[in-house]
């Protein structure tokens, strides 16, 4: 396994294996790796010739500079994770900032509405933030798969949009959530919850379990009124949203779709943590 801290060692690496007629898989990541990161990894070893771990904490998709400072950061211990796993021609890119942004990015992107609603109207700039940071990874790398996970729904349709509208000759492939044993999906941000917040969490997706359970005997109004309340009481638990969304559009609905795909999306604070998840209905 290669380690690289800079886009032209990296660039230069990954030319001459392309030109070879290689496949290049990136699984782009924030760091603080877990279970959830490695199934993407296995994924992408599965599917190329070559694979690309990227480690790096984008600051431009924190509107929040505490939640920046907070993040947790862990690279050498990350990179002793991959080097157990990855073979000799894969690579860990692990770049400063200045890398990435060699200047301020003030690139804007459009969306087409998809950033309207849950995290687009909670976390303002925080998607533009994502494509900026996975455009450039794109740029770098020139991968032929990009891996993504399906706990962050709404950044996946968003990057499935931009690649799209801007052309980008890159797969985006969708991974399944990875879930602890009690349930609660898979997030680096799971170690700064406290043990009794941790427990607590476990609450998350036993009630969107339920909800989806109650599709058939209840109206989404009700379902989304039931998971709320439900998750109101615990203890240090905010519900900032639970919206049932077209998976197209992702825009929320009032009453159940026939024929067309659902999904419901939560972000929940349990006390100083910010976590999300989701569940497909339909």
């Amino acid at each position: 396994m290669h380690l690289f801290t800079d886009n032209r060692s990296i660039g230069e690496y990954l030319l001459p294996l392309l030109a070879e007629g290689k496949t290049v898989g990136l699984v782009p990541t924030m760091g603080a790796l877990h279970r959830g990161h490695l199934s993407l990894v296995n994924r992408a070893l599965s599917e190329n010739d070559v694979v690309v771990v990227s480690i790096f904490v984008n600051p431009t998709q924190f509107n929040d500079p505490n939640d920046f400072r907070r993040y947790p950061r862990n690279p050498e211990q990350d990179i002793s994770i991959l080097q157990d796993r990855m073979r000799g021609e894969d690579a860990v890119f692990h770049p400063p900032v200045e890398e990435i942004y060699p200047e301020p990015d003030t690139r804007t992107f459009d969306f087409g509405g998809l950033d309207r609603f849950m995290e687009g109207a909670y976390r303002p700039g925080h998607f533009n933030g994502v494509a900026q940071v996975v455009t450039r990874l794109f740029e770098i790398l020139n991968p032929t798969r990009a891996y993504f996970g399906e706990k962050d729904f709404q950044q996946l349709a968003i990057i499935r949009h931009i690649t799209k509208d801007l052309n980008i000759p890159v797969e985006i492939v969708a991974c399944p959530i990875v879930r602890e044993p009690d349930g609660l999906a898979m997030s680096s941000r799971n170690v700064l919850l406290t043990p009794d917040e941790r427990k607590t969490a476990a609450s998350i997706s036993r009630a969107l379990s339920r909800a989806r359970a109650m599709r058939h005997k209840a109206t989404l109004t009700e379902v989304k009124q039931w998971v709320t309340e439900q998750l109101s009481q615990l203890p240090d638990m905010e519900v900032e949203y639970f919206e049932i969304v077209d998976d197209r559009t992702l825009v929320p609905l009032s009453r159940w779709q026939k024929n067309k795909g659902t999904v419901g999306c939560i972000a929940v604070k349990l006390g100083k943590v910010r976590l999300i998840d989701n569940i497909r209905f339909s």
